[in-house]
């Protein structure tokens, strides 16, 4: 019965929660600068944008997303009846690519351009998503994070509803031929390196995919992954351990970002009657395999289902592409500046655990 209440405090939280949702404003922008995020997506066309419903075949597209100057860290600002480009994502343009081949073709030609050397950050939304909050949080991770590979956003048709969990994770065994298809295209566009980041339960969906490519041609996961970040994953642990013992070699590095005041993944254990979720789990429970546990439970508040994302402090922490790629391959040595914390080495796994103190550069 306990459950049962805990249950309904949260669907009543989440149905009173305003949603984050692109604003097309062009005209309001043109001296603003702004970032180019390419999308593939299996999410069915309804109406106007793409839904819930499922697409037999991906479709792709390209959103030039604008850069407010005076949004806080962290933040993804709501819609308001008064539009501020100074505080909030606006889409200034979009583009709807005919056929995969066309897709991949501009790919190449952004990757061509890529400061970082070709590399491609795609990013996995999660549970209880829309199409909308999927773009705009990987549009708020790369300018916080202050990641300058090319941004690449695969969404996949989640009922963006807190009682569609059952539907979600059907749609996540759906589209995982899709997001297959675009880590090839990602590959023969060009780019050498290739760094998948999930949230909640799309990192169920990069474990599957990792272990579907590794069983189809072995090794070649470790081949074409340069780098695995899994925030807040809503996975089995031991379902997670046998995805991972079907792979060769897990990308490296490959980073799991915990926190154990994550009331999400602590109602969803609640619910399918375990004790833990990968996303609040130490490192001893994946002790045997190559991966980096950060845990960020010192800085998690309110849910804390994306702590990574949502606090100002740890994206002022990982501000640069060097601190994020740092964290989640276990190198703190001799990184003054970037964290303080308790780092720990369980058989092959390793463990940070981060403290919020002042950061030394400042």
């Amino acid at each position: 019965m306990r459950h049962f209440f805990v249950f309904s405090f949260v669907i009543v939280l989440a149905a009173c929660a305003p949603r984050a949702k692109l604003i097309f404003a062009p005209d309001l922008v043109t001296s603003l600068p702004s970032r180019s995020v390419f999308v593939a997506t299996t999410r069915a066309i309804e109406g106007s944008s793409f839904g819930a419903g499922r697409s037999p075949a991906p479709v792709y597209l390209n959103y030039d997303i604008t850069i407010p100057p005076e949004r806080a860290s962290g933040d993804i600002p709501f819609p308001k009846a008064e539009i501020d480009p100074n505080r909030q994502f606006i889409v200034k343009g979009r583009s709807l690519y005919p056929t995969r081949e066309a897709f991949r073709s501009r790919l190449s030609g952004a990757l061509a351009r890529n400061s970082e050397g070709r590399e491609a950050i795609v990013y996995i939304h999660g549970f209880n998503n829309t199409f909308d909050e999927g773009l705009l949080r990987i549009a708020q991770l790369t300018e916080d994070f202050g990641l300058i590979g090319v941004p690449v956003h695969y969404s996949w048709p989640s009922a963006a509803n807190v009682l569609g969990y059952a539907y979600d994770r059907d749609s996540v065994l759906f589209a995982r031929d899709g997001l297959d298809q675009l880590i090839t295209d990602l590959r023969r566009a060009g780019a050498r390196n290739v760094i998948l980041v999930a949230h909640s339960v799309g990192s169920q969906l990069v474990m599957e995919v990792l272990r579907q490519r590794d069983i189809e041609t072995p090794g070649s996961v470790a081949r074409d992954i340069d780098g695995v970040a899994l925030i807040s994953p809503d996975i089995d642990i031991d379902l997670f351990r046998a995805q991972a013992r079907r792979i060769a070699s897990l990308p490296d590095p490959f980073g799991i970002f915990v926190s154990k005041r994550d009331r999400a993944l602590s109602l969803s254990a609640r619910l399918t009657g375990q004790r833990d979720r990968l996303g609040n789990a130490s490192a001893g429970e994946v002790a045997d395999l190559n991966v980096t546990v950060i845990d960020v439970t010192n800085f998690s508040t309110g849910a804390g289902h994306f702590t990574v994302g949502d606090s100002a402090v740890l994206t002022s922490i990982f501000r640069n592409a060097g601190n994020f790629e740092a964290a989640f391959r276990g190198d703190s040595a001799g990184r003054t500046g970037l964290f303080q914390g308790t780092v720990l080495t369980v058989q092959n796994a390793t463990e940070i655990i981060l403290s919020p103190v002042t950061v030394l550069t400042q």
